[in-house]
């Protein structure tokens, strides 16, 4: 029989899962990074630019989509909220390692900026945990639809010739798009306008400190 996980055994499993979101390597993913056998093509100096810094967002995203869900996580309810929470955030641990990948590869680094964003999306998720499970779901939902949004967006913004983070970029968004039916499937709750345009708000903000810090 399984035991009962404490509040200090809690703290150091979110703990460690901090940990890992934040300095993730490419040999911590588990899925095959979906760009592995795509050549790299020749970019110029401007191009890789641009590509690195949409890629650097990216990044950034899914250190804010590891600390919603924990945060969730940490809150929900339900066990089996909890388990979804946390199967997602598994999931997208591969998303961090294959964008790492993909900025070491155009010479370039992720956001100096991802502990103060970890720590602001943690504690929107335990806020949005504690309000109920089916708004919490709710949350998820809207937050990955906007992401499958901002990633398709991505598309159609990185260099031409960019087949590599295009790839990635694409298998990205597939994922999200499933979590966003998985939060559905379970009884999401529809957010208020006024809160979904605050999360637009707040995306914006985000995106263009990353492109460029």
């Amino acid at each position: 029989m399984s035991r009962k996980l404490s509040f200090v055994d809690k703290f150091l499993m979110h703990a460690d899962l901090a940990r890992k979101t934040l300095s993730v390597k490419p040999r911590d993913h588990v899925r095959e990074n979906p760009a592995k056998d795509i050549d790299e093509s020749e970019l110029s100096p401007s191009e890789k630019k641009h590509a690195a810094g949409l890629m650097r967002v990216n990044h950034t995203g899914e250190v804010c989509a590891q600390a919603l869900y924990q945060g969730q996580a940490m809150t929900a309810r339900s066990t089996n909220t909890a388990s979804k929470m946390q199967e997602a955030a598994h999931e997208e641990l591969d998303h961090l390692a294959w964008c790492n990948q993909r900025l070491s590869e155009l010479d370039s680094r992720s956001s100096y900026l991802d502990p103060l964003w970890y720590a602001g999306a943690l504690s929107i998720g335990i806020t949005a945990g504690l309000i109920g499970d089916k708004w919490s779901l709710g949350f998820l939902a809207e937050t990955e639809q906007q992401v499958v949004e901002h990633l398709d967006s991505h598309l159609g913004k990185l260099p031409e010739g960019d087949s590599k983070s295009r790839a990635i970029v694409k298998k990205m968004s597939d994922d999200e798009a499933a979590h966003r039916d998985m939060a559905n499937d379970a009884g999401a709750h529809v957010l208020p306008i006024v809160v979904k345009k605050l999360m637009k708000m707040s995306a914006k903000v985000m995106t263009t400190l990353s492109y460029k810090l």
